[in-house]
């Protein structure tokens, strides 16, 4: 009877570890919203975005680039492409100038 009670008891031990996972209550977390990524305006244009707005669309190039950082006056300069790591801090001095994958411009913002 011992024996048996012995070759049962890892089953057991099992049966208690599922059991004791499945009992534990489940906790929504409640996320907020991101807030929205500030907006190119007059007031907030440090980097000088506004003024090469007319570039979004255009195919990306070392003289393009050139003449965005000539015309916008911008004291630093990103190009972003799809899965670029970026560094997350927001600086209203610096061009972000993002592309999509085929090196077209699709954004031009501070930050």
């Amino acid at each position: 009877m011992l024996s048996t009670l012995l070759k049962r008891l890892p089953s057991w031990g099992a049966v208690l570890a599922m059991a004791a996972c499945s009992a534990s209550p489940q906790q929504s977390i409640s996320r907020e919203e991101a807030p929205p990524p500030p907006r190119v305006d007059s007031g907030n244009d440090r980097c000088g975005a506004q003024s090469v707005q007319d570039r979004v669309g255009r195919e990306f190039s070392d003289a393009l680039r050139e003449a965005i950082a000539e015309e916008s006056r911008a004291e630093r300069m990103r190009v972003l492409r799809p899965g670029d790591m970026a560094t997350m801090d927001h600086r209203p001095d610096r061009l972000n100038i993002h592309l999509d994958d085929d090196n077209v411009i699709v954004r031009i913002e501070c930050g």
